[in-house]
């Protein structure tokens, strides 16, 4: 009769290190359940910016854990890099969390973004029941607020702005309960021992709402502004007092089913609007909806977003209508955090302000993103996605990009990971200014980081190079602004290089004194070539033709027809055409190759916004009036990189009366054709087959899915931005890349 031996495992002991978004994501309780359900022994700790662990038991039990915290980390968290130190038993019992200890060393801003209110949480803050039944603050481990309240490393209550608001018995004891979801939940409270309103109460605010007043809201990263949206008379007030012209306005609703009766959700957009990042969606707004139409004026998208706290969520069910949710600021300032500040800010703009006691240790806008053939990309990245890293593909010296001008961000790369920093907004007013400078302080701080090089852009007059070149941090390097934008979207793919670069934007400083943006370069952050460029036209009255798009008609009408056709007078009706043509002539006159300014003036020739209030109104209207023409028709054919005879065309259409829809789309696939015609010449000449989309005319969905299906036809590999802004938002990323490259 035989007998069965048990194989008994061999017992090890490992010190397993975690860095990356690890600290409040709830990766402590993660680590102690997963080493008890193995029967390991052991303890973890938060130490500088990494998790680290120490485990002994069986080996294989020891094994599956390091593979497990690699497979089954927490959904907030991004591991970076996990690293194992094997040693000999030491014959400890039991596994614990122990307290956070601050290294001197292998500090980042791997800080986890703020993330919207779970179901659990607001089930229970909806259950008359439960003891946190209408608390505003409800939080665990998995939601809440983590990077507008941490003030310092590791991640505690003890670093953040929780630390004011003391732990109430029942609170303290679901913290301390490993089997608990607020363990180690370090914003967690109650109505008893959390933040409080200030201010009126929330039936006073939703019944001020319900009335059409203006409320000011004191949010996750700042205050907002919100009213009712089906009421024309409360969003014209709203803009009126914001001195908002025509911008849209984005909606907050308090649920899918109310979005679905505003806007249509396919399966990627409505996955992005319930996710825990929870970003203002822009979609297709249905033809027949709730909303006035001053909340999104000459555009037909809508964009929507969910509650990001549970705070938003009574609002939104309380009033039971969209409401406009708009960041608290003045135009062209940053949103607003300071109470002392709010009482000021919003004087003579909001009826009422609903605040509360736990301060924002940092501002964070509301993230905008929408779906792309089939994709999801951010156009601003903030709430909810930042600060997570991007990977870099190797580790390299400490870089600091400090962006462009429009859309700023800042990055920090350190060892093989770069931090990109919220959206700051555009750099036009003193206070965004002291915003730029406080993130770039506090980036350096949070990583204790010794900058070897700042990278900035190559135009002189950008306040961001200004700093740059003015502060004694480190040495500084000027980079061009569509090499960057190259960069960028390299990094983003992981795609070393080099590959040819489509970037189309508004403006950028080209290095023989003009102002790009119709760009196909060759290269990679060691360096590019300009391989072909839109047919300079000239750039009337400066940024006057920025924010007049009939004079870039002007403009390319004259480098078309050597002066302005009476159709094109008559359709302008401008009263100043004849001194904008004669600028046009002037050989001093600035020269720009900028694809949006082409797109300005094809909008302005259509009949629409010949005199803009925001960056891009134009060619927004612009594709919004292509989507109603057939889609099947032809686009028009192009002179290589001139626009010349596509001009030339349109103005023949509009003569012979075309629907201004179909020129609109015309042009759209004459341009992707184009787009490919060039990539194919650049080709033959490089053998480069990879192309990179870049540059803030790629946030046109309309021209972005007319135009990659055409590369993939050609056999080009194609890559996009999604997680970084294809606009400005993500200069500052390839800027340190090519940083990097310059230092070696």
């Amino acid at each position: 009769m035989g007998c069965t031996l048990a194989v008994v495992s061999e017992m090890t002991r490992l010190t397993v290190e975690i860095t990356g978004t690890v600290q409040g994501v709830g990766f402590r309780p993660f680590v102690f359940g997963l080493a008890s359900s193995l029967g390991l022994a052991g303890e973890v700790t938060n130490a500088g910016a990494r998790v680290v662990c120490v485990v002994e038991g069986g080996t294989d039990e020891c094994d599956a854990f390091v593979r497990r915290v690699r497979t089954e980390a927490p959904e907030l968290a991004d591991v970076h890099r996990v690293t194992v130190v094997a040693s000999s038993p030491r014959g400890v019992e039991g596994f614990r969390i122990v307290p956070s200890r601050q290294l001197e060393q292998q500090r980042s801003m791997a800080i986890p973004p703020d993330v919207a209110t779970c179901r659990q949480c607001l089930d229970e803050a909806h259950d008359p029941g439960d003891r946190r039944y209408g608390f505003p603050f409800i939080c665990c481990t998995t939601c809440g607020p983590r990077y507008s309240v941490v003030s310092d490393l590791p991640y505690d209550r003890a670093n953040t702005t929780m630390a004011a608001f003391e732990l109430c018995a029942e609170c303290r004891a679901e913290y301390e309960d490993p089997t608990d979801r607020r363990f180690h939940a370090q914003a967690t409270s109650c109505p008893r021992c959390g933040p409080q309103l200030t201010g009126p109460t929330i039936d006073e605010a939703v019944a001020a709402l319900v009335d059409g007043a203006i409320v000011a809201v004191k949010g996750l990263g700042g205050y907002q502004l919100l009213c009712r949206a089906d009421r024309p008379e409360s969003v014209q007030r709203l803009r009126d007092r914001k001195h908002r012209e025509s911008k849209p306005f984005a909606l907050l609703v308090d649920s899918v089913a109310m979005a679905e009766d505003l806007v249509v959700l396919d399966a990627v957009e409505r996955e992005a609007l319930e996710s825990a990042e929870a970003p203002i969606v822009l979609a297709q707004a249905r033809p027949s909806n709730a909303v006035a139409e001053e909340v999104a004026p000459g555009t037909r998208r809508l964009g929507v977003m969910l509650p990001a706290s549970n705070l938003h969520a009574l609002l939104a069910s309380g009033t039971a209508v969209p409401l406009v949710c708009t960041s608290g600021n003045r135009s062209n300032e940053p949103i607003v955090v300071d109470d002392d500040r709010a009482a000021t800010a919003f004087d003579g703009i909001a009826d009422l302000v609903l605040a509360h006691d736990r301060r924002i240790e940092r501002r964070a806008d509301d993230s905008v993103g929408q779906v792309v053939a089939g994709d999801f990309q951010l156009l601003r990245r903030a709430r909810g996605y930042a600060p997570r890293s991007v990977p870099l593909l190797q580790a390299g010296p400490t870089v600091l990009g400090v962006g462009a001008e429009l859309k700023s961000t800042t990055c920090l790369a350190v060892d093989d990971r770069a931090s990109l920093s919220l959206h700051l907004g555009d750099l036009e007013s003193p206070q965004t200014l002291r915003a730029f400078e406080e993130t770039i302080a506090d980036q350096i701080a949070f990583a204790e980081a010794d900058v070897a090089l700042m990278v900035h852009d190559l135009h002189p007059e950008y306040l961001s190079t200004k700093f740059a070149v003015g502060q004694d941090i480190a040495p500084t390097l000027g980079v061009q602004h569509h090499h960057a934008h190259l960069v960028s979207c390299l990094v983003e793919n992981g795609h070393e290089g080099p590959a040819i670069g489509v970037i189309f934007d508004g403006f950028g400083w080209g290095e023989d004194g003009t102002a790009w943006g119709g760009e196909f370069l060759a290269g990679d952050a060691h360096g590019y070539e300009r391989a072909a460029f839109l047919q300079p036209v000239a750039l009337p009255g400066g940024a006057k033709a920025i924010r007049e798009p009939w004079r870039m008609a002007v403009a390319h009408c004259m480098a078309t027809f050597g002066e302005v056709p009476s159709l094109v007078r008559n359709i302008l009706d401008e009263e100043r055409i004849d001194a904008v043509a004669s600028l046009c002539a002037d050989p001093a006159t600035l020269q720009t190759s900028s694809m949006g300014r082409l797109f300005d003036a094809v909008a302005a020739l259509c009949g629409l916004a010949k005199h803009i209030t925001y960056e891009g109104e134009a060619a927004i209207a612009l594709e919004g009036l292509a989507t109603d023409a057939d889609r099947t028709a032809d686009g028009y054919v192009w002179s290589g990189t001139d626009a010349g005879e596509v001009i030339g065309a349109i103005v023949a259409d509009l003569d012979a009366g075309v629907d201004a829809s179909l020129v609109a789309h015309r042009f759209h696939r004459g341009l992707a054709g184009m787009a490919v015609d060039t990539c194919i010449r650049i080709r033959e000449s490089t053998g480069l087959a990879t192309v990179a989309l870049s540059g803030g005319v790629f946030q046109n969905r309309h021209l972005v899915e007319l135009l990659v299906p055409l590369l993939g036809k050609e056999h080009f590999s194609v890559m996009r931005h999604l997680v970084v802004p294809p606009n400005d938002g993500g200069i500052s990323l390839g800027q340190v890349a090519i940083g990097r490259a310059h230092l070696g």
